[in-house]
């Protein structure tokens, strides 16, 4: 039988430009702790309008949508590949497939940080000194997509990688490791990532279909406890 396998697939304006930046799960993660919290009305008693009055919110409202979270821990070990005689996990044991999950958390393009931290340079001997500021980051996270199952594809962002390294080569290089990820769910993706928002709809829509089996299970059993 064959065993679906998790991943992390990291990717451009579309999936269909340059071979995107992936990592399956060697070994699926044993469980997926999921957070869901929602935003109360108390904390933010009040909003501007367009017009830039301000306005009391009302009791039951919500600021924003319920934020998602979630924790995997997924385990690596080169035990496997260096059986199958790939030069690769003699060279770098399963430091290729670290490196590539480690990409996932940082703005694809460090040229791009230089010159930012160029133009901030600049801007300061504009201004006499005072060290300039940034309202908008000048780059983008890198757009990743979580793939578990048919069911679930998500947009997501790596919020934190917890990086265990247990075992090692005679070059020193990681054979084994355990890495704790920290996972969100990116639930407004910019209006030209059309590949966030078509997975967003395609798991809201499997979510919502789900929702409504449960609800004729539920008339079942409602039916069920109702003598006649």
């Amino acid at each position: 039988m064959t065993v679906l396998r998790g991943a992390l697939v990291e990717y451009g304006m579309s999936l269909l430009g340059p071979i995107p930046n992936v990592v399956v799960f060697q070994f699926n993660p044993e469980q997926i702790v999921r957070t869901i919290q929602s935003t109360p009305a108390a904390a933010a008693t009040a909003e501007t309008s367009t017009r830039g009055t301000r306005r009391a919110v009302e009791t039951g409202q919500t600021a924003a949508p319920p934020v998602e979270t979630f924790t995997v821990t997924a385990h690596f070990s080169a035990a496997d590949d260096l059986g199958s005689g790939s030069p690769l996990p003699r060279a770098f044991g399963i430091g290729p497939q670290l490196a590539a999950l480690e990409k996932m958390v940082f703005p694809p393009s460090a040229l791009g940080g230089a010159i930012g931290a160029a133009l901030d340079a600049v801007g300061g001997a504009l201004s006499g000194g005072a060290s300039a500021t940034r309202s908008v980051p000048r780059e983008r996270l890198p757009r990743i997509l979580f793939i578990w199952g048919l069911t679930r594809v998500v947009p997501v962002r790596i919020q934190s990688l917890r990086i265990t390294e247990q075992k090692f080569d005679f070059l020193l290089n990681p054979v084994q490791a355990q890495v704790e990820i920290g996972l969100a769910i990116a639930a407004d993706p910019p209006a030209d990532d059309t590949v966030a928002r078509g997975a967003l709809g395609y798991s809201q829509s499997v979510k919502d279909a789900q929702a409504a089996l449960n609800l004729v299970k539920a008339v079942e059993l409602v039916a069920d406890m109702i003598p006649f």
